[in-house]
């Protein structure tokens, strides 16, 4: 498994070696040793989640205030534009954003360091999305932006065919930018 860094700092991209043969495939999808070599605490990851979206649906974007949470994000069926934005004020990378195609084809799995904004489209029929996250979710803690903000300009590849509520009444990155005092 190989490891990269992303456009912002402390984000990782570890690349796993899937094995195919007529039966299929076999990939490794998480090694605590890999994790552990790349400054990751494997340990430290408690919970486990997965969502499963339809082609065009975009789900964030979301982030945590106080300690933040990390996160390892991959996708398990079909494919997704994993979208991370930067809102650690006083980080060399603050504001900026990088995209990642996760997919089952790769098995690729993003970590999100603390106090970065995710989210993601889905780009196939069907895209389940794993998350492993080292913190239990407190909801006094969620931070969102509005997908479409004129400010972020995020690119998504695809129209939105469905965006949850919760995440059409989400901020503004001007209002978040005054939350977090910068």
């Amino acid at each position: 498994m190989r490891v990269d860094r992303g456009e912002i700092e402390g984000v990782l991209l570890f690349r796993p070696t899937p094995h195919r043969d007529g039966r299929g495939l076999f990939t490794r999808t998480f090694d605590a040793a890999v994790a552990a070599g790349a400054g990751l605490t494997p340990e430290a990851f408690i919970q486990d989640s997965q969502s499963r979206s339809r082609r065009g649906v975009i789900r964030g974007l979301h982030g945590r205030g106080g300690h933040g949470e990390a996160k390892l994000v991959r996708c398990a069926r079909g494919a997704i534009h994993d979208v991370l934005v930067d809102a650690r004020p006083g980080s060399p990378t603050f504001g900026r954003q990088m995209a990642v195609r996760l997919d089952d084809e790769e098995f690729v799995t993003l970590y999100v360091p603390p106090g970065l904004l995710h989210g993601f489209q889905a780009l196939t029929e069907q895209a389940d999305t794993c998350y492993r996250i080292d913190r239990e979710h407190d909801p006094a803690e969620d931070l969102a932006v509005r997908y479409d903000d004129p400010d972020l300009k995020v690119a998504w590849p695809l129209p939105a065919t469905e965006v949850s509520g919760r995440d059409l009444s989400a901020g503004s990155w001007a209002e978040l930018l005054r939350r977090l005092g910068g």
